[in-house]
C-alpha cells in the first residue's frame, strides 16, 4: 500500500495527522486497526461459508470470475477446447509478426549499408584518397515521452 512513499512523505502524514487528531491519534489508530481486524475476519467468513455451500476449498484469489470459471465449471477437455481455436490463431499471429520482423530487420541493414556507402565518398582534392562526410549525428528520441 505505502511502497511509493519514501521515509519523508510518511513522516509528513504522521505529522499532519498528529495535528488534525491531537491527543486522540491513539484511540484513533486502535479503532482504524481494530476496524481492519473485523473486516479480515468478514471476509474471512465469508469465504468460510461459501467455500462449504459450494463444496470445495475456496481462498480469496479464487474469486476472481476467470479462476472462478476455470476451477469449478470448465473440466480441463472443456478448457483445451477452447483453448485451440485461439491457439492456432495465435500462432498464425506470431508467425505473420514474425516474418515482419525479419523484413524490417533485413530493411534496416539494407538502410544501414547505403548510408555507409554514402558516408564515404572519393575525394576531389586530386589525391584519390576517400574523405569522410560530416553528417550531422542521428536524433535520438525518447520513446517513453513521446
Amino acid at each position: 500500500m505505502f511502497e511509493n512513499l519514501n521515509w519523508w512523505e510518511i513522516g509528513a502524514l504522521l505529522m499532519l495527522a498528529l495535528l488534525i487528531f491531537g491527543e486522540r491519534l491513539p484511540k484513533v489508530i486502535g479503532d482504524g486497526l481494530r476496524m481492519l481486524r473485523g473486516l479480515r475476519a468478514m471476509a474471512q467468513n465469508a469465504t468460510t461459508d461459501l467455500s462449504r455451500e459450494l463444496g470445495t476449498d475456496i481462498q480469496l484469489q479464487d474469486l476472481h470470475p476467470k479462476a472462478f470459471i476455470r476451477k469449478h465449471l470448465l473440466s480441463e477437455e472443456d478448457e483445451q477446447a477452447i483453448r485451440k481455436p485461439l491457439q492456432g490463431l495465435f500462432e498464425d499471429v506470431k508467425s505473420d509478426l514474425d516474418g515482419v520482423k525479419s523484413d524490417l530487420s533485413d530493411v534496416a541493414s539494407a538502410a544501414d549499408l547505403k548510408a555507409r556507402r554514402n558516408d564515404i565518398s572519393p575525394a576531389s582534392n586530386g589525391s584519390g584518397a576517400a574523405v569522410e562526410k560530416s553528417t550531422p549525428a542521428p536524433r535520438t528520441f525518447d520513446l517513453d515521452a513521446t
